[in-house]
């Protein structure tokens, strides 16, 4: 793994905003009256490409529960991990287009053609876009036995005065978590080794065991551990505080106000899926995301529901794999 302080690589979820601000255009599926009325006769299988306990399957299992609350149809999370999400992924894109299969990737997956030479997918090739259902802010953890310090202010000044002693998990390689800690690395001018895992669960069991000093996680994912004190959260990403960590102050605040970076979750299906499947199983999740139950469970976690339509998070992936590609070259990140 090799980094390049004097070149920046600036991350930005402008496109999240951009992406939202486009007008005039109509989802890619309309519902088509009766005919998809009857979607789904049974259980929908959900492939999340990373372990338990990582981000994705943090917004994923209660969307499921809610989906089957509401449809009386089973929302099957299905847990393939392996290789920065791509194993899943990979597995997605071959599955059935029958509409009773779908695939809740991250914005790891618009970042993994710039880190593997040879996918066996294309992401806007192979699969449908339907819709982005949360985004989270990266917040900085560490463990507080590994690392007991005060604050960011000690926490920068430790990890600058011991150069290659500390370490952080990530999700994979190619993932958000890995390339924010390499944004890290090179806004700070520190030098922290990579520790690549199969998916932000894993890491997280070895950052709150104490095999790992620190993560750049998603919010999603650690929320719950540093509400336990299992882990201690320094700062988050941006220029705002977020609601539900008051304490925890943003990037802007200690001195990196170009640290932005932020990890959103979508939902896809294999490219053939009917359209009639693909508007019904939108005008569920959509349900879903605006219950009570999980306005709370997204609050808890940080986490927004962007309103992009169809054609906005196809435009949105577009920009993202080009936008990452640039921020890849830049940070001479490497595959492990």
């Amino acid at each position: 793994m090799h980094s390049h302080p004097t070149r920046r690589a600036v991350l930005r979820t402008s496109a999240l905003g951009a992406a939202a601000a486009l007008a005039g255009f109509a989802p890619l599926v309309r519902a088509q009256g009766a005919s998809g009325a009857g979607w789904p006769t049974k259980p929908v299988n959900l492939i999340v490409p990373f372990p338990a306990g990582g981000g994705t399957d943090a917004f994923a299992r209660p969307l499921a529960a809610q989906f089957a609350k509401q449809t009386g149809r089973t929302l099957v999370v299905e847990n393939r991990g392996g290789a920065g999400g791509t194993v899943g992924a990979s597995l997605a894109a071959k599955a059935p287009a029958d509409g009773y299969t779908l695939f809740m990737g991250a914005v790891h997956h618009t970042i993994a053609p710039s880190m593997y030479a040879r996918l066996d997918y294309d992401l806007e090739r192979d699969f449908v876009p339907l819709m982005v259902v949360a985004n989270v802010p990266q917040v900085l953890v560490v463990n507080p036995r590994q690392m007991p310090v005060a604050d960011f202010k000690a926490f920068l000044a430790e990890v600058r005065g011991k150069p290659g002693r500390f370490n952080y998990g990530s999700a994979g390689t190619g993932t958000s978590h890995h390339l924010a800690g390499e944004l890290f690395k090179q806004q700070s001018k520190t030098f922290i080794t990579h520790i690549p895992y199969t998916g932000a669960g894993p890491a997280l069991r070895d950052l709150v065991g104490g095999q790992v000093d620190m993560m750049f996680d998603g919010l999603g994912s650690s929320a719950a551990h540093i509400k336990g004190g299992r882990i201690k959260a320094l700062m988050v990403s941006g220029n705002k505080r977020v609601a539900a960590f008051p304490d925890v102050p943003a990037a802007t605040e200690v001195g990196f106000p170009d640290y932005t970076v932020s990890t959103w979750y979508g939902l896809w299906a294999p490219k053939g899926t009917p359209p009639e499947a693909q508007a019904r199983a939108i005008e569920e999740i959509r349900k879903a995301l605006a219950s009570e139950e999980l306005k709370a469970v997204w609050g808890n976690q940080g986490a927004e529901v962007p309103n992009l339509d169809q054609q906005q998070f196809a435009a949105l992936i577009n920009s993202e794999i080009k936008r990452w590609a640039s921020v890849v070259k830049a940070s001479g990140a490497k595959l492990d």
